[in-house]
């Protein structure tokens, strides 16, 4: 039973890791780039790490409506102080999906995805080795 749920996770955040990779090629290839401008910081609860700050970055796209999302990459060295001016990569059928434009919050969520997936992927291995 373990196995089997080890594999279904380490699947399914396999499928997520590939899905935001594919995002970023779009973005990359496709995105409209433009400047946003960090407009509050919003406390999250999380039941395991606790509270955390995210930002709320606001831009207008190239419709000329004003967009306000909060970054996907999330943790120590990622927050974004009030008020800071920041490179923001967008589609243009989904403004809302926009990405803050550094490495950091482009490639980290991809990254940890995929390590996720390797670890649970790995865990369900070594139980069918052992079992």
């Amino acid at each position: 039973m373990g196995m089997v749920l080890c594999a279904i996770i380490g699947l399914s955040l396999l499928v997520l890791a590939i899905r935001d990779a594919f995002l970023v090629n779009r973005l990359r290839r496709h995105g409209l780039r433009t400047e946003g401008m960090v407009i509050d910081n919003v406390r999250v609860e999380d039941s395991k790490s606790g509270p955390s700050w995210v930002p709320v970055i606001a831009f207008t796209d190239n419709l000329g409506y004003r967009v306000e999302f909060a970054p996907q990459a999330r943790g120590a060295g990622l927050g974004l102080s009030v008020g800071r001016r920041v490179g923001v990569i967008y589609l243009s059928h989904s403004p809302h999906k926009a990405r803050v434009r550094t490495w950091r919050h482009l490639i980290l969520p991809m990254f940890w995805l995929s390590f996720a997936a390797i670890a649970f992927l790995g865990t369900a291995v070594l139980i069918v080795l052992t079992g």
